[in-house]
């Protein structure tokens, strides 16, 4: 990947002064279409030799673009926010909006490389990290993001000199620069570093996000590379249309069969014994109480996903879990249509956003699945974006797992007599009528769509590491009572 980087690449400076002008005023203009366009949303990942001018080419970029439009998002060693969360939380939380740049340093492929490098990570481990972040930036492009890779190359033994002369110069002359491998200090270590790298950027180099080994000698040259690629990401993006369909929509073989649905094979007529509830209530809540302020369990977190139908009651089984839990380290998220700050950023970046730190408890509201059910059946998403979403939820919720995550996924179910019972039910009681609104009788409409698509999704997303628990939920007590006993199952388990 290196053997044309390490060729002599020179430009003067009176080449350099020839080209900047001409490259300033295309890069800006393209910016401009991007910010205006507001269609997709680019990342520079600055990467490379240290000595090789990372932060002079982050400079060289603020100079020739409109800093209005441009953030740096860098990430040294995690800080106890970062550390308290998975690794991946830091990068979904400063995700640029469309429209935007950002220029990145200490980018996810650091990580893995250090402890590829420092002997942390064994093959098998490292070949499944570099697949994840395949797939993860194959998401990323799918959701109109833009990653320009660019691997700064130089010569170790002339990266060592400049980095010498970086740290013996003295005041005007004194410039700060950007030290990533400074515990690499033998040929031996940075022999490592090189093949780990040189592993990375091959395995990792798609048609979605390809890496620019840019040769890093002769800093006119390398300047007017990165510019050079830049403006052709900019131009990619300010041109963004939908991606062409990857994920083909397989129709079951029994299309046009009747199909058995999950719901209708619950047994909805269960009822939670009336004398024994309180007690059982009780005893249920005590023991997530127990869980959640356990010693084993600062270590872990809690995220719990309330899906169902209309009026299946799921408020009234997340307070009967919020009463149990340490009210300074839980939090409940409504999730509702996306804000424009969120249509701005991939799908699950405001999930990402509210990962609870290790030892706190997150309760969404409805959750992430809303592409694969009302996206899906409203039309909001295309048919290959919520097909897709599958595969992403499930990368998600294995992410979560991976970092010491208990993830548990509720559907209530109720039957269509027991909700118009308590649509009417809302209407007659003025206290009760601002949980109903025209969309929930629309979406009573589509019953038997979102049935469907409430069946796939459970096919499609019920893992080992994150399985769907089906609540019978004709009876508001039982299913409390089963709602709290899957949650502390889990968190036994």
């Amino acid at each position: 990947m290196f053997q044309s980087a390490t060729l002599p690449h020179v430009m003067t400076r009176a080449e350099f002064t020839a080209l900047e002008t001409p490259l300033r005023e295309r890069l800006l203009d393209a910016q401009f279409d991007v910010a205006e366009k507001k269609r997709a949303a680019v990342m520079v990942l600055i990467n490379g030799s240290d000595g090789a001018g990372k932060g002079e080419v982050v400079n060289r970029l603020y100079d020739w673009l409109d800093d209005h439009f441009v953030e740096t998002l860098s990430y040294g060693a995690p800080t106890d926010e970062e550390r308290a969360r998975p690794g991946a939380w830091r990068y979904w939380r400063d995700m640029p909006a469309k429209g935007r740049i950002g220029l990145v340093l200490g980018s996810w492929h650091h990580r893995a490389l250090r402890n590829r490098a420092l002997g942390r990570l064994d093959r098998a481990a490292y070949d499944d990290v570099l697949e994840n972040m395949i797939r993860a930036e194959e998401m990323l492009r799918n959701e109109g993001v833009y990653l320009l890779k660019i691997w700064l190359h130089m010569d170790e033994r002339e990266a060592r000199r400049r980095l010498k002369k970086l740290r013996e110069a003295n005041g005007a002359m004194r410039r700060p620069a950007v030290i990533e491998w400074d515990e690499f200090d033998t040929a031996r270590d940075r022999a490592r570093l090189a093949a780990a790298a040189m592993e990375m950027i091959e395995r990792t180099s798609t048609g979605d996000a390809p890496w620019a080994v840019v040769p890093a000698a002769d800093p006119h040259y390398r300047d007017a590379a990165v510019g050079d690629l830049l403006l052709q990401t900019l131009a990619r993006a300010a041109a963004e249309t939908p991606p062409s369909p990857r994920t083909l929509a397989m129709a079951s073989p029994t299309q046009d069969l009747p199909k058995p649905s999950l719901v209708t094979a619950l047994d909805l007529s269960v009822t939670a014994d009336r004398a024994s509830y309180g007690a059982e209530l009780a005893a249920l809540q005590r023991r997530l109480t127990e869980a959640t302020t356990s010693k084993r369990f600062r270590d872990k977190g809690l995220v719990v996903a309330f899906e169902g139908n209309d009026a299946a009651g799921k408020g009234g089984a997340i307070r009967r879990v919020r009463e149990a839990l340490d009210p300074r380290r839980f939090r409940v998220h409504g999730v509702a249509a996306p804000t424009d700050e969120e249509r701005a950023r991939p799908y699950l970046w405001r999930f990402w956003r509210n990962v609870p730190r290790r030892g706190d408890v997150a309760i969404f509201d409805r959750s992430w699945y809303g592409r694969v059910l009302v996206e899906r059946v409203e039309g909001f998403a295309e048919t290959d974006e919520w097909m897709r979403a599958y595969q992403e939820i499930n990368d998600f919720e294995r992410e979560l797992h991976e970092n010491n995550y208990i993830v548990v996924k509720i559907w209530l179910a109720i039957s269509q007599e027991e909700q118009l019972a308590r649509f009417h039910d809302r209407e007659a009681k003025p206290f009760k009528r601002y949980k109903l609104t025209p969309e929930d009788w629309r979406n009573r409409e589509k019953w038997g769509l979102y049935e469907a698509a409430m069946t796939d999704m459970v096919d499609r997303t019920s893992s080992r590491h994150a399985p769907w628990t089906l609540v019978e939920a004709n009876d508001k007590k039982f299913a409390r009572l089963k709602v709290l006993d899957a949650i502390v199952r889990r968190l036994d388990s």
